[in-house]
C-alpha cells in the first residue's frame, strides 16, 4: 500500500478565471463532484456555461439541462459570445442517458442542470423526490470516479438558502459552492463551504455584465463605495475572508430608542457578539447604550465572522454616538476582550500590506500587531485597550 507521501496530486483543469480556479483551490480537480447552490438568476447557468466553453475548446464537455431545451442554452452561449468548441447541449432528465454518453464521447466535464430535474428508471418516485436526489447524486459520484469526468451539478436552494433536498447530498459531493449577491448588485461572491481538494471557505468576486460573469480583480472597492465626505458611523477595516485581506466599509447608526426594548439588528456580524461587545464598550470606555436602538451594517452583503471586526466596529459606534466622523484616510482591525483589551490577530503584515496598497495612511491596530517597521508612508496608531483606540480615534478625526 502507497503511503501518503507517494499518492500523486490531484490533476486540475484549469478555467481561465483566476477567481475561479482560487475558489476550487487551484482549478476543477479530474474525477471530482461539485455541487453549486444560489438564488434563481443569480447567474449559475451563465457561469457554467462560460465554464463549459472554456474546457470545450480542447476536451469534450456535456451540458445536460432538464429545465431549457438545447435551442436556449445555445441562443445564450451566442449572446455570451462563447466559442463553444467541443460542447455537446442536451434538454435530457434521465440520467442513465447522460451517463452513456459521457461514457460514449469520454467528456472531460459534465453538468447538471439542476439535480432536482434528474430521475433513474430503476426508481419508482418522481424527479426531485428525495430518493431521486439521493441516488442520482450517488450515481453521479461513482460515474465520476470510475470515468475520470469532472461534474458540476447545480443545486435549487430554499427560502432560507440552503440547498434543497437531503442533506447528505452535500456530504456525497467533493465541493459545496454556493453563489451570493447583495440584493440588487451586479457583483457576485463564490463561496466554498466544503473543499476536498482545495481551502474552505474561499472567496472569488465577479460582476455581472453584458458578456457574463467577469472576474474582479480588485474586491476591496467593492465594500468601499464611501460618500464624497466623511460621515459619522463610518469606518474602514481589513478583513481577511478566504485567503486574502478585504477593504470593508464597517458602518453604524445609534438612535434614541422609543421603545420599553432598545433594537439590536446587525447585517454580516453575528449578533450575540454585537452584544458583547455592547456591554465591553460601555463597562471599559464609558460608552453606554442601553438607552439607544443600534444598527451596525457590513458594506456589500458579506458576512465577516472573524473577531477582526470587533475594534471598527466599535469606533463606528462610538463615531455615531457622537455624531462626529472619523478620519477619512485612517483603518481599524484587531480583536477585543471582555476586560476591554484589544488583542491581536493572524495575518497582520498582510493587512497592513493590503490597506497600504489601497492608498490608506493611519491605522489603529492592537499593539502586538504593530511591525517593528512600519511600512512607508503609513502611520500606526498601535492601541492595548479600547479607551485607547477611542482616544487615537477621535484625537485623528480632530
Amino acid at each position: 500500500m502507497a503511503s501518503m507521501a507517494e499518492q500523486p496530486e490531484q490533476p486540475r483543469l484549469g478555467l481561465r478565471m483566476s477567481e475561479l480556479d482560487r475558489v476550487f483551490g487551484g482549478g476543477l480537480s479530474v474525477g471530482s463532484v461539485t455541487l453549486l447552490g444560489g438564488e434563481p438568476g443569480i447567474g449559475k447557468s451563465t457561469l457554467l456555461l462560460q465554464v463549459a466553453a472554456a474546457l470545450a475548446s480542447e476536451r469534450a464537455v456535456i451540458y445536460a439541462s432538464g429545465e431549457e431545451s438545447a435551442a436556449q442554452i445555445a441562443a445564450r452561449a451566442r449572446r455570451l459570445g462563447l466559442d463553444c468548441g467541443q460542447l455537446q447541449l442536451i434538454n435530457e432528465s434521465a440520467l442513465e442517458h447522460i451517463l452513456a454518453l459521457v461514457a460514449e464521447r469520454k467528456a472531460a466535464l459534465l453538468i447538471i442542470d439542476s439535480i432536482q430535474t434528474m430521475q433513474l428508471g430503476a426508481l419508482d418516485t418522481g424527479a426531485g423526490a428525495p430518493a431521486q436526489l439521493r441516488e442520482c447524486t450517488a450515481a453521479l459520484v461513482r460515474a465520476a470516479k470510475s470515468t475520470g469526468c469532472a461534474i458540476i451539478i447545480v443545486g435549487h436552494v430554499t427560502k432560507d438558502g440552503s440547498i434543497a433536498g437531503p442533506k447528505l447530498l452535500e456530504h456525497l459531493v467533493d465541493t459545496v459552492l454556493y453563489f451570493d449577491s447583495d440584493a440588487g448588485s451586479r457583483y457576485r461572491m463564490l463561496r466554498a463551504t466544503k473543499n476536498r481538494f482545495g481551502p474552505v471557505n474561499e472567496l472569488g468576486f465577479f460582476a455581472m455584465g453584458d458578456t457574463g460573469l467577469k472576474e474582479v480583480r480588485n474586491p476591496s472597492a467593492i465594500f468601499l463605495s464611501r460618500g464624497a465626505q466623511p460621515a459619522p458611523g463610518s469606518v474602514v477595516m481589513v478583513a481577511r475572508d478566504g485567503g486574502r485581506p478585504l477593504l470593508i466599509e464597517v458602518q453604524a447608526l445609534v438612535d434614541r430608542t422609543r421603545n420599553l426594548t432598545p433594537r439590536r439588528v446587525a447585517q454580516g456580524v453575528d449578533a450575540n457578539r454585537l452584544s458583547m461587545l455592547l456591554a465591553v464598550l460601555s463597562r471599559h470606555a464609558g460608552v453606554a447604550l442601553a438607552d439607544y436602538d443600534v444598527f451596525v451594517n457590513i458594506v456589500g452583503g458579506v458576512q465577516i465572522a472573524e473577531t477582526a471586526t470587533d475594534l471598527p466596529l466599535l469606533l463606528a459606534l462610538a463615531s455615531s454616538l457622537r455624531d462626529q466622523s472619523l478620519d477619512a484616510t485612517m483603518v481599524a482591525f484587531g480583536e477585543v476582550g471582555l476586560t476591554g483589551e484589544v488583542r491581536p490577530v493572524a495575518h497582520g503584515e498582510e493587512r497592513l500590506r493590503e490597506l497600504r496598497k489601497q492608498g490608506y495612511r493611519s491605522v489603529i491596530l492592537p499593539q502586538q500587531n504593530a511591525p517593528r517597521d512600519a511600512p512607508a508612508g503609513l502611520r500606526m496608531l498601535p492601541v492595548s485597550s479600547m479607551a485607547e483606540a477611542l482616544a487615537q480615534a477621535f484625537q485623528s478625526a480632530d
